[in-house]
């Protein structure tokens, strides 16, 4: 018998509206011998991610849900304590989607795995900024959003682990970077730290106007995050040609029927004449991400690309973690650590 014994968070119950304890429950298992092929991780840190919340809901979408009694999916960074794999050693880091769990068998054949050289970085950073959201954020808003130098671009949840990156790259190309995050703190750091030229404060009530007097010349790429009022907003300003990333909207996620919540492609689909605008999925670009793996970490190590993190830790703490997210309290990437590496 393996001498690994495992606590992981499981899917009780399909959550109706915000997420609540009852949704989960905490089970311990002990770990299975592997078998040919196979590899022991300990998850030092997993991430907390907005996507994540839909896909709880018994819906399809581009994505199946989550199965009732199994574990809360997501990403994670661990190391491999034990390996009957000839491609995967012992000691070695990887990113996988493991989910919420302090240990995962995987093996050689499984899809989004990846070994990681933290080279003088944390390992929490490819969880964020040099991880998924930060891919997400580059390719996004580069090859849908297509910016040109001189444009103007705004991104919602400006200061979050994928808006944080949008607004740093808008900047890198030479466009005016205008971001929108709820609360003067956060509006502060998008300017004053990340280098956006502007931040509005959708909190303030004065939204609609408040951007209009931001973008002066209208709006050309608009990375979206959020939905609802901030698309409502963001819409009339939109220039002609503009184009429209769709990578999630956030403040619908918690919605009872999520179904017939408003999106953003009736939004935009709405206007006179649409902007190009399209929902996008990060592994569209899988073959390029060894090497925006590495772009993001250069940056990093070089300072110039900032980020933050809010940290829950331990495995108790993901719930509470992952519902202060959907409301926006927590400040840039959310994860949860588990184990000093």
């Amino acid at each position: 018998m393996s001498k690994f014994q495992n606590r992981s968070v499981v899917l009780a119950r399909r959550p109706v509206g915000e997420v609540r304890d009852e949704d989960f429950r905490i089970e311990t298992t002990a770990v299975r011998e592997l078998r040919p092929g196979e590899f022991l991780i300990k998850v030092l840190w997993f991430s907390l991610d907005p996507y994540m919340r839909p896909k709880m809901n018994d819906v399809e979408s581009y994505m199946p849900p989550m199965e009732l009694g199994k574990v809360v999916q997501g990403e994670s960074i661990g190391r491999i304590v034990a390996s009957r794999s000839e491609r995967f050693a012992v000691g070695e880091i990887v990113t996988s989607y493991t989910g919420w769990q302090q240990y995962a068998i995987s093996s050689d054949q499984a899809a989004l795995l990846h070994k990681v050289d933290p080279a003088g970085l944390p390992l929490s950073v490819f969880l964020g900024p040099a991880g998924m959201p930060g891919r997400t954020g580059y390719l996004g808003l580069t090859r849908v959003g297509d910016p040109k130098p001189g444009e103007t671009v705004v991104v919602s949840a400006a200061s979050g682990a994928v808006g944080s990156v949008v607004g740093q790259v808008a900047k890198r190309i030479g466009c005016r970077a205008v971001g929108i995050a709820g609360g003067a703190a956060k509006c502060r750091y998008a300017v004053d730290e990340l280098g956006l030229d502007a931040c509005v404060d959708y909190k303030a009530g004065k939204l609609a106007a408040d951007l209009a007097a931001a973008c002066p010349d209208g709006i050309d790429v608009y990375f979206e995050n959020v939905g609802g009022a901030v698309s409502r907003a963001v819409a009339p300003l939109l220039n002609p040609g503009a184009r429209v990333p769709i990578c999630g909207y956030i403040s619908r996620y918690n919605a009872k029927d999520i179904v017939s919540a408003e999106s953003p492609f009736e939004i935009f689909g709405a206007l006179p004449t649409p902007p190009e605008h399209r929902f996008f999925l990060v592994v569209e670009w899988e073959a390029e991400h060894a090497e925006t793996t590495r772009q993001l970490a250069d940056w990093i190590r070089s300072g110039e690309l900032k980020y933050r993190e809010s940290v829950a830790e331990g495995l108790d703490a993901a719930v509470p973690a992952f519902r202060g997210m959907l409301r926006g309290e927590n400040f840039g990437k959310q994860l949860v650590k588990l184990a000093d590496d």
